[in-house]
This record gives C-alpha cells, sequence and structure tokens, in this order.
C-alpha cells in the first residue's frame, strides 16, 4: 500500500480539509468491501473515491489494480488529472473513444498503468482483446453509475464486468440514485451512503420560467442571453442538430458562443471546454453530455432551451451551477404549447424580458493557443515568462493557463492580443519555434 497520508495528498491538491461527505467515504472504505455514494453535484465526489483508493495500492506492483468506468471522456480525463495531481508514485491512464485503441495498448505495455479510467466502450474493447491483466484487478469504481447502468447501456456494461473476476471491492457514485441496481454489478451486499440531502441544491437555485412568444425559441434564447450580460452560460438541448442550429443562429447574431457534443472532434470538445472553463466564450451550447462530471467551476447561468427528458436530467443539469456552497440561476425556455413539467413547482416565478435586450457583450479575455507542450518540455512559468517578456503583456493580462501534451490554451486580455501576436511573430519559446495564433 502507499505510503502517503491524506494531509499529504490533499497539501499537492491545495486543499485544507475534506468535507463531511469525503470523510465519510474514506472511513466506510476503510470498514467495507462494496459502497454506493449518492452526493450532490459538485460536492468533491472524484476525491472522495480516489484518496482512500490510493492509500490501498501498491506502486510498487506494475499491473493493474483498479479500474474507473465512467459514461464520457471528458469525465475520465477530468479524474486522470485530479490523480496525477495528487502527486503519487501510482501511475494512471485512460482509455476512451475517439482515438486508436492500438495507442493505448502501446502505452499500457510501457506505462504499466496501476489505475485505468476508461469508457465502457473501450474498455470492453481492450479486456476483449487482452491487453488487460484482469487477474490483479480487485477494485472496480463506477462514477455517475445511474448514467452508466441506463437501461441503453446495460449489456455493454454487463460484459465489462464479466470480464472482471477478480473483483473484490466495488464502489459507485452518483448525484442521482437507480431505481434498481443491476444484479450484474455484483452490489448485493453493499453501505449506501446518501448525503443528497445534504447543501439542498433547489435551496441555493434561483429557477425561472421565460416564455417564447412563438414556438421556435432562437429569438427568445437571443434576448435572454443578451440580458443576462458578462456572466457564463450553459444552454442545454436535447440533439446534437440542435446545438449546431442555435450555435449557427447565435453567432448569426454577433453572439459569442461555442458548441459541445459527442458527435464533435475531441479536440474541437476540449478546446470549446478551455474557451468556456477561462471565460474568452461566455456561453457554450450543450447536449445532455456537458450535464455530468465536467468540472466547470462558476457558472452563473442554466438555460434549458429544450425541456429535460425527465427529472434526473434536469438535476444533473441544474447541477453544472449552485454548485455544492455556490449559488446560481436556472431558466426554463416554454414555448406556447409546452407545460410546466410536474416535477417543478407550479407557482415557478417567471423571469420577464425586457422589450429591447441590450447588444451582446464581447468577453475582456481571448484564448491563444500554442503548439508546443510538456513533452516539449514546457510549463506554466515559461508561458508567463514569454508572454511578459516578448508579448509586452503584464501578469494581470493573464487568465487560466492549460498545459496539455502537445499544445497550449492560454487565456489573454481581448484588448491586448493584436500587439501580442505582433510582438512574438517569429519569437521561439525555449528555443523552440512554434504556431502562436488565436484559437478559433
Amino acid at each position: 500500500m502507499i505510503n502517503m497520508n491524506t494531509t499529504h495528498l490533499l497539501a499537492n491538491l491545495k486543499i485544507e480539509r475534506l468535507n463531511p461527505m469525503q470523510e465519510a467515504v474514506g472511513k466506510a472504505y476503510a470498514e467495507n468491501k462494496s459502497l454506493v455514494v449518492l452526493s450532490p453535484t459538485g460536492s468533491g465526489k472524484t476525491l472522495a473515491f480516489l484518496l482512500p483508493l490510493v492509500q490501498n495500492l501498491s506502486p510498487d506492483v506494475d499491473v493493474p489494480q483498479a479500474v474507473v468506468l465512467v459514461p464520457s471522456r471528458e469525465l475520465a480525463l477530468q479524474i486522470e488529472g485530479v490523480f496525477k495531481s495528487m502527486n503519487t508514485s501510482l501511475r494512471v491512464m485512460s482509455c476512451y473513444g475517439g482515438r486508436p485503441a492500438m495507442d493505448e495498448h502501446r502505452t499500457m505495455r510501457s506505462l504499466k498503468p496501476q489505475v485505468i479510467i476508461g469508457t465502457p466502450g473501450r474498455m470492453n474493447d481492450h479486456l476483449g482483446k487482452g491487453n488487460i491483466e484482469v487477474e490483479t484487478l480487485r477494485t472496480l469504481v463506477i462514477d455517475e453509475f445511474d448514467k452508466c447502468l441506463e437501461f441503453g447501456f446495460q449489456e455493454e456494461m454487463s460484459q465489462v464486468l464479466a470480464k472482471l473476476p477478480a473483483l473484490s471491492r466495488r464502489v459507485l457514485l452518483s448525484a442521482t440514485d437507480c431505481e434498481e441496481i443491476p444484479l450484474f454489478t455484483g452490489m448485493d451486499r453493499m453501505v449506501k451512503l446518501d448525503f443528497l440531502g445534504e447543501g439542498n441544491l433547489a435551496e441555493r437555485l434561483d429557477l425561472r420560467i421565460v416564455r417564447s412568444p412563438e414556438k421556435d425559441k432562437l429569438d427568445t434564447l437571443y434576448r435572454l442571453l443578451c440580458t443576462l450580460g458578462e456572466g457564463s452560460t450553459l444552454v442545454f438541448v436535447n440533439y446534437r442538430e440542435s446545438v449546431e442550429r442555435v450555435v449557427a443562429y447565435l453567432k448569426s447574431r454577433k453572439f459569442p458562443c461555442d458548441a459541445f457534443h459527442g458527435g464533435m472532434e475531441q479536440q474541437d470538445r476540449e478546446r470549446a471546454l478551455y474557451k468556456f472553463r477561462n471565460g474568452s466564450c461566455p456561453v457554450m451550447v450543450s447536449t445532455d453530455l456537458a450535464s455530468r462530471g465536467l468540472d466547470i467551476p462558476g457558472i452563473d447561468h442554466v438555460v434549458h432551451y429544450h425541456l429535460p427528458l425527465n427529472e434526473e436530467a434536469f438535476t444533473h443539469r441544474n447541477g453544472r451551477t449552485a454548485r455544492w456552497n455556490a449559488s446560481g440561476a436556472s431558466y426554463l425556455i416554454l414555448h406556447p404549447e409546452e407545460q410546466l413539467p410536474a416535477y417543478l413547482p407550479a407557482d415557478t416565478p417567471e423571469f420577464l424580458l425586457p422589450e429591447l435586450a441590450p447588444k451582446p457583450i464581447k468577453p475582456c479575455w481571448t484564448t491563444l493557443y500554442i503548439g508546443k507542450g510538456k513533452k516539449d518540455k514546457l510549463n506554466k512559468v515559461d508561458i508567463v515568462g514569454f508572454l511578459c517578456k516578448k508579448g509586452g503583456l503584464s501578469g494581470g493580462d493573464i487568465g487560466r493557463i492549460d498545459v496539455k501534451e502537445h499544445n497550449v490554451f492560454v487565456a489573454v486580455k481581448r484588448s491586448k492580443v493584436r500587439q501580442l501576436l505582433s510582438l512574438v511573430q517569429g519569437e521561439k519559446i525555449k528555443g523552440l519555434k512554434t504556431l502562436i495564433e488565436e484559437a478559433k
């Protein structure tokens, strides 16, 4: 087992203390074999299972010891990022669709990870090909288990679990409960920790109805977004085609926004997330793919352009704002033929739009793309030094920096970007020639 106490791990994550839910999970993990953890969105479930997990693995044994199943590649990458930030001697990798499985297999053979985080389809692929040693896999974590165990995914999930014969511990986590946990999960004997009553979302969420005079809600959405102003806003629709249609309309009205859905290329999804997180794109239009697992702090507004399919979907969408100890606002756009869902209070107040909506506000930040990354030995200090020395920026002109394996995204003040790009043209970072441009 890894010789690292909780205090040291939290220090690496720059977290002072655990919350009651995280403490309860750690205690139950030490006492019991299988857990179901129900806790609101934004309450820290990732850290709740990662802390006891890493403390119960052997870093000097070069075989897979735990697998974490998640419903999306974004959640897989996010958990992998938190895991690496703990700075243990354990090795981790994520597996998901949208990239060659052969490349992942090569990484497995060279890295020898003790923890593998993956989506069910890709894990099924690797397990079916014998790419992963299963005899040593003792621990299974299913994050967002209600989504992973939905009826349409049950066959795939049952196939994955059938290929893991040596499991002795299972941990399931979500912000909403399942009516029934399938028998194939092996959760016949378990301890359930239910924190869904803690920090009630309804108490922190300001929910309003916005009436659209027409069945086509595009103009109403535009006016609402203009009225909401500078705050970050996540707009939910039910279909990928609707995402593209809404984004095309908003951009035609000069409103800054980005799309996010499962049909997009991974690099385009990642770029949209970076721009949304760093404030250079205030509005992201998405399917319910963005309703789960994504760590996007400080979302001010959630807009339901389409009615969610059920109350569970509504809960997960709203969980993107008013996270844990913060407040937020949620708007439900209804056209004349739509009724308020039965699970919402009949006295839900209306939000009245002004007759003359203000013009769209351009965000004060924009995102810079740099075509080198960690593989080229670049870090945040290098980026800040280069932008200040060669680009003429001050510390206040630079926002969030995301250093990836092969590139970097940096938020810089919009008012400075033209001068910056002119000054750094032809300049090298740490002796490296690279592409530096405004992210599209």
